[in-house]
């Protein structure tokens, strides 16, 4: 097998990363920030937006919908992409694609052109995640690997936290285009900065994309992402059991392909990453990590404001300190990763988040506000601990080869986990409610009570972390599984 190689002027000494190396990270990690700040403005202009466009929530859902099935497409070709072209011009198509996108949105004359906005967009999106991990473990020695993935989580934590507070802010005194408006500058500066400063960081390999492998991937990926949404915003029947049947067959049949196209170094979704156990338990963590994480951000504004009474804008402003603490924390926990690895930080993580979730299911209908910042701040400080570590511990655990394979692999698993906990947390807190609903229960104590069921699941769910997390260790250099 050919491996990707890097070129010598970019190459560090293993105690301190090159001044070209640093650069083109620190350029990456801007162009991230700006397209994931991209993907939480949305939510608070929903309803804006369905008032000035005269369409209905379920109509509406869609602008977030497609921006989801988009990511699962795409990010699973991310790892051919990165294997076969340069670094410049895949940074090149995602600006592109995502600066595109957002002039599309801010012009859109009616829903259906905002939508196709929003596709163009996430497609950009897609590609700069496993595009800046790709790059990160192409350059960074693995002494330092830890506090770098601890500056990548800062982007990842304060990004989506600052979404919704930057969409309100500018909600309040302009129309919503102005938010396509102001982040389109922006992307541009990003775009020709990084056009003139990132270099090509690894030598590209010939090959051609197996065509079959990509629509089995689309069909398997989007029925699931699809079938899953169509859970979590309350649907049911054939408009949600089709998809999701059809994606899990797809899934299987995507998958025999690869294993059969890897033996020549030929699949567009190489999976001997899970040849290295550390990238399977990580990988599995990040997954149910990752449902809890999703289905409370569901949750907690629908438990603000249905049943405490908060506004939007406060409900916000609520769960802001904990994404700001979770990028704080990024880079200690890093440093600490490449001190001391990352069971000293996994276990603890791990135990701060189970014992949260199981706080979460006292919630009522008269929890002080207080309690609630007090349990994010706890939750957001337990993920801090765990992403960081688990993000170097699995990609830092295959060959230099899979790289770009570990990353789409990543980034994959992270949507299809973010859909199943939203359609989990939200079918059983709906279908509690409902029930609670026929008894003499009021409505806020009938939704309270969904709510608690829902964070049961969560809880439960947090048992499986905890232990899993006792499995974690840091990969020892030049161990990488060979097959």
């Amino acid at each position: 097998m050919t491996e990707t190689t890097t070129p010598a002027p970019i190459l560090a000494p293993p105690e301190r990363l090159a001044p070209e190396s640093r650069l083109v990270i620190t350029l990456l990690l801007v162009s991230a920030f700006v397209v994931i700040l991209n993907e939480t403005i949305m939510g608070v202009a929903l309803p804006r937006i369905m008032a000035d466009l005269g369409i209905e929530p379920s109509a509406g859902q869609w602008l977030t919908t497609a921006f989801m099935l988009t990511m699962a497409v795409v990010i699973p070709v991310t790892g051919y992409l990165l294997q076969r072209l340069a670094t410049r011009p895949v940074f090149a198509a995602a600006m592109i694609l995502f600066s595109l996108g957002t002039l599309l949105c801010a012009l859109a004359p009616g829903f259906a052109a905002l939508v196709v906005g929003r596709v163009v967009q996430a497609s950009g999106t897609a590609i700069m995640m496993p595009l800046l991990m790709t790059t990160v473990m192409t350059l960074v020695p693995p002494a330092l690997r830890g506090r770098t993935m601890g500056n990548i989580s800062i982007v990842m934590s304060v990004a989506p936290a600052l979404g919704p507070t930057i969409s309100g802010l500018i909600l309040s005194v302009l129309p919503w285009r102005a938010m396509f408006w102001l982040v389109l500058p922006i992307a541009l500066a990003a775009l020709a900065l990084g056009l003139a400063r990132v270099r090509n960081v690894s030598t590209p390999r010939p090959g051609t994309i197996d065509v079959a492998s990509v629509a089995l991937s689309a069909l398997a990926f989007g029925g699931l992402v699809y079938g899953l949404s169509a859970f979590g915003t309350g649907g049911a029947g054939a408009a949600a059991w089709v998809p999701l049947a059809g994606g899990a067959a797809a899934l299987v049949a995507f998958v025999l392909r690869q294993l059969a196209l890897q033996r020549r170094d030929a699949a567009l979704l190489d999976l001997r990453t899970f040849a290295a156990p550390q990238f399977a338990v990580s990988v599995g963590l990040m997954a149910l990590l990752t449902m809890a994480l999703f289905g409370t951000i569901i949750l907690l504004p629908i438990y603000t404001q249905n049943v405490l009474g908060l506004e939007p804008l406060t409900t916000g402003l609520l769960l802001l300190p904990g994404g700001l603490l979770m990028g704080l924390l990024g880079p200690v926990v890093g440093r600490a990763y490449d001190r001391r690895g990352p069971t000293v930080l996994v276990v603890p993580g791990a135990l701060v988040v189970s014992a949260v979730l199981w706080s979460l299911t006292r919630l009522g209908t008269d929890t002080p506000v207080a309690a609630v910042l007090a349990a994010h701040l706890g939750l957001c400080l337990g993920l801090a601990l765990l992403f960081t570590p688990l993000f170097t511990t699995a990609l830092g655990s295959v060959r230099p080869a899979l790289y770009s394979h570990g990353s789409a692999i990543l980034g994959t698993a992270q949507q299809l986990a973010g859909a199943a906990g939203i359609a989990l947390f939200v079918v059983v807190m709906s279908t509690r409610a409902a029930a609670l609903a026929g008894t003499t229960a009021s409505d806020a104590a009938a939704l309270a009570g969904g709510v608690r069921a829902a964070f049961l699941c969560g809880a439960v769910l947090s048992l499986l972390v905890v232990v899993a997390a006792c499995f974690v260790r840091r990969p020892e250099p030049g161990a990488e599984p060979q097959g």
